[in-house]
C-alpha cells in the first residue's frame, strides 16, 4: 500500500455535515451574533433597517438568526427550519442592504449562505439531537 492509498480514507458523509453544520454555525454566532449582543445599543443606532419594520424589531430578527437558529443547527435541532431565518437575513443583507458589494467584498455572507442553504437542502445527518428526524 503506497502512501496516497493510507491516506484515502472512506467517505464520511454525516462527518461533513457535522462539520458543516458546526463550523458554520459557530462562524455566524461569533462574528455577527455575539457583537450584536455584547454591543445591543451601539447596534440598535446603527442597523440597517431594509424592510421598515423599525430597528428594534430588525435587531431581534437579526438576533434570532444569528444566535437561536445557530444553536439549533449546532445541536441538529430543527435543523432545516434553522436554517431558513439565516437564509432570509443573508439574502435581504446581500441584496437589499449591501447590493453595490462585489462578489469579493461580500464573499462571507455568500459562503455563510452557501453553508446554510446546503444544510437546509441535507438536513442534520446521523449526529444530531433530532437523529431520525427530517427537520
Amino acid at each position: 500500500m503506497n502512501f496516497f492509498q493510507r491516506l484515502s480514507l472512506p467517505a464520511r458523509p454525516e462527518l461533513g455535515l457535522l462539520f458543516l453544520r458546526l463550523a458554520g454555525a459557530f462562524m455566524l454566532l461569533y462574528v455577527h451574533g455575539l457583537p450584536k449582543v455584547l454591543h445591543y445599543s451601539t447596534e440598535l443606532a446603527q442597523i440597517d433597517d431594509p424592510l421598515d419594520l423599525g430597528r428594534g424589531p430588525t435587531l431581534w430578527l437579526a438576533l434570532l438568526a444569528e444566535i437561536a437558529c445557530p444553536l439549533l443547527i449546532a445541536a441538529g435541532v430543527l435543523t432545516r427550519l434553522a436554517c431558513l431565518p439565516i437564509i432570509i437575513l443573508l439574502l435581504v443583507s446581500m441584496l437589499a442592504v449591501h447590493p453595490d458589494w462585489s462578489i469579493a467584498e461580500g464573499q462571507f455572507g455568500w459562503l455563510l449562505l452557501i453553508i446554510f442553504s446546503t444544510i437546509a437542502l441535507a438536513g442534520p445527518g446521523a449526529y444530531s439531537l433530532s437523529k431520525g428526524k427530517t427537520a
